[in-house]
């Protein structure tokens, strides 16, 4: 599929199918919105971070003949799309293949089975019934696992044939809250990933903040009132290496600074090790940021450091919020703005990410000391959670448009605010 294709454009918002005419490209548009669920973005260590109760992006999409409704978790650090395909007390929304005619399984023979599955991290088997079958484990304990197939998804008038996916009849699972979604859809940089199947080039999107609503488009698109982007490479590992995963969207940190002073690490703290151990990785399936020990040590001093006197620090060394966010502040529940904090910038070649605000400290739901109110800071410890990687969640992404170049290997980014981007696109959040 060339540049010629329609522009996707999937907005997260809850309203109505309609099409809408950009520049010259017919764009689709759809209810993309978020959930408090479990993330499934989180396979096991070395590569995903483990936490429950997150945050995620869904969409709402229409698959198989007749078309069935499901609701997928939308993470770009995940490859192979999956649904579940068996009812039970924990999974009570379905996809139902018996009633497709679309439907096609995928057989153990098959190059698909034998050859694009190579980046998953548990290899795929051979059932009784000589069908290529999958199993998906995550940190926190959960896993899935079933049948690898072909089925068409329709994006409003558009329609998909023979997307490979996984039509999965087992789970594993402690939260109930898994039970919000039919399945996930993967947009990682894998052959089997969704973007990778529809064939566009390049894919976007802008969370707001607050709700985590926003929008999503696929394909090039020209809006002249968007900033230009400015771009990092993506980190190329033709290598297999045992921490590393090859088809994430992977940059390269360099830097970081709290205020205007930039923390005191040498570059080798950022690059990743002769076992890929320490790579840095783009996730929207992941809520939160994550540092490796080393590099969240010096952001913690740091950032408490120029907040002393402006923030009162909870000190109970027992509380550690999401198993990785150990440092907590009490504010006063009387307070309705936070004080001035100093920024914390991410730099990477090219560009630098800049979280303020509201985006550095997270309000806990129900968690209070006293008249005290708890707030965590964002950013949490990889090494608490046992992983060996840096990753960036899309509540840091929030009001950046996020642009990932496939064909250039490359991702892009520009401030924006993303509930301004859809009243330029006509649209309401």
């Amino acid at each position: 599929m060339d540049d010629s294709v329609n522009l996707l454009l999937l907005l997260l918002i809850f309203s109505t199918f309609f099409i809408q005419s950009i520049s010259t490209k017919q764009s689709l548009i759809l209810p993309l919105r978020a959930k408090k669920i479990s993330s499934f973005s989180t396979p096991k260590p070395p590569n995903r971070v483990s936490f429950h109760h997150n945050v995620s992006l869904t969409v709402s999409l229409s698959i198989g003949s007749p078309p069935q409704q499901v609701i997928m978790v939308l993470d770009t650090g995940s490859e192979l799309s999956w649904l579940h395909c068996k009812k039970t007390p924990t999974t009570p929304l379905t996809f139902n293949p018996l009633v497709s005619s679309s439907y096609s399984v995928i057989p153990c023979s098959s190059p698909t089975c034998r050859t694009k599955t190579r980046d998953f991290s548990i290899p795929v088997s051979c059932d009784p019934k000589k069908l290529c079958h999958a199993t998906l484990s995550y940190a926190d304990g959960s896993s899935v696992e079933g049948n690898l197939a072909t089925e068409t998804f329709r994006i409003d008038n558009l329609n998909l044939p023979g997307i490979v996916f996984g039509c999965m009849d087992s789970s594993s699972s402690s939260n109930p809250e898994d039970s919000r979604t039919t399945g996930l859809i993967g947009m990682n940089r894998g052959g089997l990933s969704f973007v990778t199947q529809m064939g566009y080039p390049k894919f976007s999107y802008c969370i707001s903040g607050g709700d985590s609503n926003g929008v999503l488009l696929f394909g090039d698109v020209n809006l002249p009132w968007l900033k230009p982007r400015k771009y990092t490479p993506l980190v190329q590992m033709s290598t297999p290496l045992p921490y590393f995963d090859r088809v994430a969207y992977t940059v390269q940190l360099e830097g970081i600074k709290v205020g205007g002073t930039i923390l005191p690490l040498p570059k080798s703290v950022f690059v990743p090790d002769h076992t890929g151990a320490g790579q840095t990785m783009v996730d929207s399936g992941t809520q939160f940021t994550y540092l490796l020990g080393p590099a969240y040590t010096a952001l913690k001093n740091e950032f408490m450091k120029q907040t002393k006197g402006v923030l009162i620090i909870l000190n109970d060394p027992n509380f550690v919020f999401q198993g990785a966010m150990d440092l907590c502040y009490l504010v006063e529940s009387t307070r309705t703005t936070l004080p001035q904090l100093p920024p914390v910038t991410l730099m990477f070649p090219g560009v630098e990410m800049s979280v303020t605000g509201e985006k550095l400290l997270y309000k806990l739901a129900g968690v209070t000391r006293g008249k005290d109110q708890v707030y965590c800071f964002t950013m949490g410890n990889s090494d608490l959670l046992g992983i060996e990687a840096y990753v960036i969640g899309h509540h840091h992404q929030q009001n950046f448009w996020m642009e990932f170049d496939l064909a250039n290997s490359r991702v892009g980014l520009a401030e924006v605010s993303c509930e301004l981007a859809s009243q330029k696109l006509g649209l309401d959040l």
